[in-house]
């Protein structure tokens, strides 16, 4: 786990260490010095900590004028124990919030499982968001699934063309044009 690192392809169109509206502004990153872990396997030191003991996260990118960030994942999703969608909420999405963002893209195809428990952060998030959206990409077959089952797909946009996305290929804003078609036209549909 260590060797995987948030995507940086992007890195020189947005940082959120340098956005002074970001949760994450100010945060200098070691390359070398390896402190988090998941499933007591240390992670590379570019995710950032929001005060899940096990899920991480880095923001790709956020652009404020059409309102939508990137957050990439990685670790266990635990709500049961930890709670995480409390600190995900709190510390990183309601700052978001404030400053405009009100679209999601989530990507999870480097979370390896999840724990639901209820689904109210989910739902207030939801509410909060109006005329936006929480879109979870690339989440594994299994994490989706156990999702479902807690009764997120009320609240998020996924499956189909979401989830087998090859969302590298693209430049954000690209990426952000083409989840929006996606989710527009499921709207109409």
């Amino acid at each position: 786990m260590q060797d995987i690192e948030p995507f940086y392809n992007w890195s020189g169109y947005y940082s959120a260490a340098q956005d002074e509206r970001s949760p994450f502004y100010g945060t200098e990153y070691s390359e070398f010095e390896y402190t988090n872990t998941v499933y007591n396997y240390y992670i590379h030191p570019q995710w950032d900590q929001f005060g899940s003991n096990t899920l991480y996260l880095k923001i790709l990118f956020a652009e404020y004028e059409r309102g939508f960030a990137i957050i990439e994942l990685i670790g266990e999703w635990n709500d049961a124990l930890y709670n995480d969608i409390m600190f995900l909420k709190r510390d990183v999405i309601e700052s978001m919030l404030g400053e405009g963002i009100n679209k999601f893209i989530l990507i999870g195809e480097n979370v390896l499982n999840f724990h639901g428990s209820d689904d109210c952060y989910y739902e207030e998030w939801f509410q909060e968001v109006e005329d936006g959206w929480i879109a979870f990409v690339n989440f594994r077959e299994h994490v989706a699934k156990e999702m479902n089952r807690f009764n997120l797909d009320y609240y998020t946009i996924s499956g189909g063309e979401l989830s087998e996305l090859n969302w590298r290929n693209f430049l954000p804003q690209e990426l952000f044009k083409k989840i929006d078609g996606i989710i527009r036209h499921r709207l109409v549909s």
